[in-house]
């Protein structure tokens, strides 16, 4: 009898292993917090401001889980993540938060909700990051704008050939787009003079219209603002999903630099002022041509 219970034990351990193994998969998303997840449509809206990384923090002190986001074709399918032989270097998901990693583990199912067991966790880098890495790609690359202004006309970043341009990408919920605004302001003033158009793609839509036209007046911004823009927009241009994100535009149409993150002001100025630098030695050039074949012309006897 006792020989038969522990035959019967070792059948119903060894099915459970073959059933744990097969449960096994791996699955590759973005760690992200369950409850900060949920606050904006993240179809249109990416994860990974910083306004969303604080968030992240305040809950993990709550206690609450993270959640790997994973993409599954427009829409995304949110696993929590729970425990399991992966040992993480502290009590929870902060590390990775907003990474891209691949996760190995059981899934399983209660109510609506999805959960996967982490035993193996492998991070492959930041968006914005991966990113960067793709961005000197396009470099010298031309690249189309499309959105709406204010008053529903459409505008179109090619329409500003022939001048210098510094598109940004950001939303009125976005904590450090709003703090670098005084910047573009300020970048926008100074180099009006040469040509400068700072415009501003907010991932706002006309939703929202209400709050980004308050935002205008209270942050005095001087130049336009376009809404909807996608993180589908942002990518054509080598930036990351995560706002804000800038890239600056040549006065032939096509990108001179790309800054994903805030901007530093004393960076954007060196690209400027090299774009000036350019546009004065094409502009000598021409005129020294021009001079040339006048001379030419007033050789010829009459």
């Amino acid at each position: 009898m006792e020989r038969k219970n522990f035959l019967s034990g070792c059948l119903a351990l060894l099915v459970a292993l073959v059933l744990t193994a097969q449960a096994q998969t791996k699955l590759t998303g973005q760690v992200v917090c369950t409850v900060c997840w949920t606050e904006a449509d993240r179809t249109k809206v990416a994860y990974g401001t910083q306004a969303d990384l604080d968030c992240a923090k305040t809950c993990a002190e709550k206690g609450i889980s993270a959640t790997l986001a994973v993409k599954d074709g427009a829409a995304w399918k949110l696993y929590e993540l729970e425990d399991g032989t992966y040992k993480k270097p502290g009590k929870d998901w902060l590390y990775v938060m907003a990474q891209q990693v691949e996760i190995t583990g059981a899934t399983r199912q209660a109510g609506d909700k999805q959960f996967v067991k982490v035993d193996a966790l492998t991070t492959r880098g930041n968006a914005n990051a991966l990113a960067n890495q793709a961005a000197e790609k396009l470099i010298g690359t031309e690249a189309e704008l499309a959105l709406k202004d204010l008053f529903g006309a459409e505008q179109r970043l090619s329409s500003y050939r022939g001048r210098p341009v510094l598109v940004n990408f950001w939303a009125t919920w976005c904590g450090p787009c709003v703090k670098e605004m005084p910047e573009l302001v300020a970048l926008q003033n100074e180099y009006a003079a040469y040509g400068l158009q700072v415009i501003g793609a907010t991932a706002d839509t006309t939703e929202t219209l209400k709050e980004v036209r308050a935002f205008i007046k209270t942050a005095k911004l001087n130049f336009p603002v376009w809404l909807g823009a996608t993180t589908q927009d942002m990518a054509k241009f080598g930036l990351g999903p995560a706002l804000p994100g800038s890239v600056l535009i040549g006065r032939d149409g096509k990108i001179v630099a790309i800054f994903n993150g805030v901007i530093t002001a004393a960076e954007v100025k060196k690209k400027l002022e090299a774009l000036i630098a350019q546009a004065d030695k094409e502009a000598k050039k021409a005129a020294e041509k021009q001079l040339a074949q006048t001379v030419d012309y007033s050789s010829v006897p009459s």
